[in-house]
């Protein structure tokens, strides 16, 4: 049982990374804007987030200076894709390559820098109940956090105007222009926040996940989180659910490598990946359930008066 819970706690601090991520490329994408540099947004985000929480000595700071990263470069993805109308799918693949190439030459100062012991954290009363103690209450406040943000984005998306107003964008921007809407302000701010919450991910990698930083160090969780969001039909509270899941069969290679069970470790490596294709293909066979809950324009360019 000791075991179990060990593993349960793995999977939600390995989920909260897909979680933050997932969530930022949901809101993009429901404002119909296509993000594929959420890899190298992550990358960027992390080696500023550790410098931020190494020269301080505050996560809190270094989280603030991640998500900060991730916005800038998220504002200088929605300019060219919305008011100089490159293509999404490139100019999101070029950030990823930029922010790969950029965190590399940025990050080598601090390859062999240490941050300061890490604090442990528990939720009184609760952390002493047995299992569910060790498994569920003695996590990083950011773990509970990322819970409640997908909370409040399922409230603001289905209950609030202004969520409406978003949506509503991502299924006919011509419309919400023809009513007033600001559409391309509002898709900037859609990616600027998305990206702030990409950035708050790639932060909580290399300040609480690893910590420290490392090249290249996201591995691959940036494309996964983009992923999610289709396989949680772009629904909040499913993305929460699909990024425990993919956390899960993240933690459970090592699980199992330290149960000593005979599987080489690079078909363990594999999982995660293995995993994300598999739920792929399987979504893709119903086209008619994806096309049903696709915001209609997403990666779809709009002209104002066009």
């Amino acid at each position: 049982m000791d075991s179990l819970a060990l593993l349960l706690a793995a999977t939600l601090n390995s989920g909260t990374v897909l979680a933050f991520a997932a969530l930022g490329l949901l809101i993009n994408e429901r404002a119909g804007i296509v993000n594929l540099g959420a890899e190298g947004m992550m990358l960027v985000a992390a080696v500023a987030g550790y410098a931020v929480a190494f020269h301080t000595g505050s996560d809190w700071l270094g989280f603030a200076g991640g998500a900060a990263a991730g916005a800038l470069l998220a504002a200088a993805f929605g300019v060219l894709v919305i008011w100089l109308n490159t293509n999404q799918y490139a100019t999101g693949l070029a950030l990823s390559l930029f922010g790969a190439g950029f965190s590399a030459f940025v990050g080598i100062r601090y390859t062999q820098a240490k941050l300061g012991e890490r604090p442990s954290f528990e939720l009184p009363y609760l952390a002493d109940i047995p299992f569910f103690g060790p498994a569920l209450f003695r996590q990083h406040p950011m773990v509970y956090v990322a819970i409640a943000l997908t909370v409040a984005l399922a409230w603001f998306l289905y209950r609030s105007r202004a969520g409406l107003v978003l949506r509503a964008i991502g299924e006919s921007p011509e419309s919400a222009h023809a009513l007033g809407y600001p559409v391309r302000r509002i898709r900037l701010l859609a990616v600027m926040v998305g990206g702030a919450l990409c950035g708050l991910s790639g932060a909580y990698i290399s300040v609480v996940y690893t910590p420290l930083w490392v090249e290249g160090m996201v591995a691959g969780k940036g494309w996964i989180a983009l992923a999610l969001t289709t396989f949680a039909t772009w629904r909040p509270a499913r993305v929460l659910l699909g990024a425990y899941l993919f956390g899960g069969v993240t933690m459970l290679q090592f699980h199992l490598q330290g149960e000593g069970v005979q599987i080489a470790s690079q078909f363990l490596t594999m999982m995660p990946y293995l995993a994300t294709i598999v739920v792929l293909v399987l979504i893709s066979r119903n086209a008619t359930f994806i096309r049903v809950n696709m915001p209609a324009s997403i990666g779809k360019p709009f002209f104002p008066g066009s």
